[in-house]
């Protein structure tokens, strides 16, 4: 299947996705800071915290903890590495459809896929995980609830594998690895801008 509007190809799972997540019915917009903090080497904005990332309604900036709390009430017990998935598409949705970051914490390349280090220093050692007990999914807006949900509806009834090689499919994760050995767990950080651009396009 082709985008006509992009010209970009997409195969039959995921075109599934994108009719799914582009459902106008779930999208909703919001205001912006767009200052940025850092570049690539390449020269490409590196945006860490540059959106107001507040919720509205509670005036405090959401963490990844918190995303991956709420995750983790409405799913049960899954694999972190599946875990660390769904965060990274909660954030990458959440750019398109409300113009803003959804946690404040940078997303790293690593080998496996896009990986938030405090989120990993929180799970290290373990294979799943079944609450964040330093999350606080209250403090999430309905409105981020609801780009959540819409994530967790689609990317939640998928393997962690499956998402893994969708991530590594996909530019944002490919570019920030770009001239890294496969097996290179590295440490770049995957540009907030490069996946606005990206998810936006499709």
């Amino acid at each position: 299947m082709k985008n006509n509007n992009t010209g970009i190809s997409l195969n039959d799972e995921e075109a599934k996705v994108l009719g799914f997540l582009l459902d106008p019915s779930t999208n909703s917009s919001r205001n912006y800071d767009d200052s940025f903090s850092s570049r690539s080497p390449e020269g490409e904005p590196l945006i860490v915290s540059y959106y107001h990332t507040s919720s509205p309604e509670t005036n405090r900036d959401v963490s990844v903890l918190d995303v991956a709390a709420y995750i983790l009430k409405r799913l049960g017990r899954i694999s972190t590495m599946k875990l660390q998935k769904l965060v990274y598409y909660c954030q990458a949705w959440s750019l398109v459809w409300d113009e803003v970051p959804l946690f404040v914490e940078p997303i790293e390349a690593w080998a496996n896929g896009p990986v938030v280090r405090e989120l990993f220093n929180y799970h290290r050692g373990m294979y799943e995980v079944e609450k964040v007990l330093t999350g606080n999914p209250e403090l999430i807006s309905p409105g981020q609830v609801e780009t959540i949900n819409s994530v967790i509806d689609f990317y939640g009834k998928k393997s962690a594998q499956w998402l893994i090689e969708l991530s590594h499919s996909e530019e944002p994760w490919k570019k920030a690895r770009r001239g890294l050995p496969a097996t290179s767990r590295g440490s770049r950080p995957i540009s907030l801008s490069g996946m606005a651009e990206y998810y936006s396009s499709l």
